[in-house]
């Protein structure tokens, strides 16, 4: 199917005038007659219908006309975006982040930018640290955002944003959230059955701490959604162990657990000596220049009210 065919059919379905309608597409009329045939060929059935000096589409017609009229005008707005791409005229920022950080920390410098570049097109990708990094590394994305990449190079820059330790996250309803102590013991917790998101990376969780204090993640439950690790933690089929910042909803509580002795640092990452456009240079500014600290307490707060 050529998109020339459509439009000369979709002239047709709206004179419902072969003459006119060659006039309006600025060809001959036996062009039309023969790109229009060509279209029934291929949908397999008449869509137009001449009797006399009357024209009128047939039924296959009349199911066909609006399919192809958004077809159509979808080819047109594809045509027009990569003009306009090709031209520099339609800003573009590719970022990639960390599965294990909550986006609802980015939205101020992300809506700073929606604000500032009209027409802004993000390309946002989610991994782990070891997929995000391949993604800098290769090309696919302009800037990454996460905790540790586990691995390093020498072209690789990286602007700390906050460093964060890991808590233990369960429903509000919960027996460990009847403990008053701001610290939890690790001895409550370490015949736990536990949850773990699967596209987080373990290493973030320095495993070898864990096996420290006792805990054990063989047997723990693996999820590989936000939406679907919260509503187990919530119905209580165990406890998570995520960053301070992730999962801060009303469903659900934070206990601080020091024993653990886990943390990470978030951080905004780049290629050294590769080319940023205005739209990459402009993110990396407004997240390297942002109190994250006043900004991580305000949205912890608004998941607890």
């Amino acid at each position: 199917m050529e998109m020339q065919q459509v439009r000369y059919f979709l002239s047709v379905a709206r004179t419902l005038n072969f003459t006119r309608a060659a006039e309006d597409c600025n060809v001959t009329q036996p062009a039309l007659t023969r790109a229009i045939k060509q279209l029934e060929d291929e949908l397999g059935g008449d869509l137009i219908r001449r009797e006399g000096r009357n024209t009128h589409l047939t039924d296959l017609g009349n199911r066909m006309q609006p399919l192809l009229q958004q077809c159509y005008e979808s080819a047109l707005t594809a045509k027009s975006l990569a003009t306009r791409i090709k031209k520099g005229e339609v800003p573009t920022l590719s970022l990639a982040v960390s599965r294990t950080l909550d986006l609802v920390h980015l939205m101020r410098p992300l809506s700073e930018m929606h604000r500032s570049f009209v027409g802004l097109q993000l390309k946002l990708r989610r991994g782990t640290g070891a997929q995000i990094a391949a993604m800098l590394k290769n090309g696919d994305v302009d800037l990454a955002i996460g905790g540790p990449m586990g691995e390093s190079w020498d072209r690789l820059e990286t602007w700390p944003m906050f460093s964060e330790a890991f808590d233990l996250v369960v429903g509000v309803d919960h027996p460990l959230t009847m403990h008053n102590a701001l610290d939890l013991d690790v001895e409550l917790i370490r015949d736990t059955r536990f949850l773990i998101h699967t596209d987080a990376d373990l290493a973030e969780f320095e495993t070898e701490r864990l096996d420290a204090a006792g805990i054990n993640l063989d047997h723990a439950h693996e999820v590989d959604s936000d939406r679907d690790l919260e509503a187990l933690v919530v119905a209580e089929f165990g406890v998570a162990i995520m960053p301070a910042s992730a999962m801060n909803s009303a469903r659900v509580r934070h206990l601080a657990c020091s024993a653990l002795d886990l943390r990470r640092t978030v951080a905004i990452y780049s290629v050294a000596g590769r080319a940023r456009s205005r739209e990459a240079s402009a993110l990396l500014n407004l997240v390297r220049s942002a109190d994250w600290s006043r900004a991580l307490i305000s949205h912890q707060l608004d998941g607890v009210e």
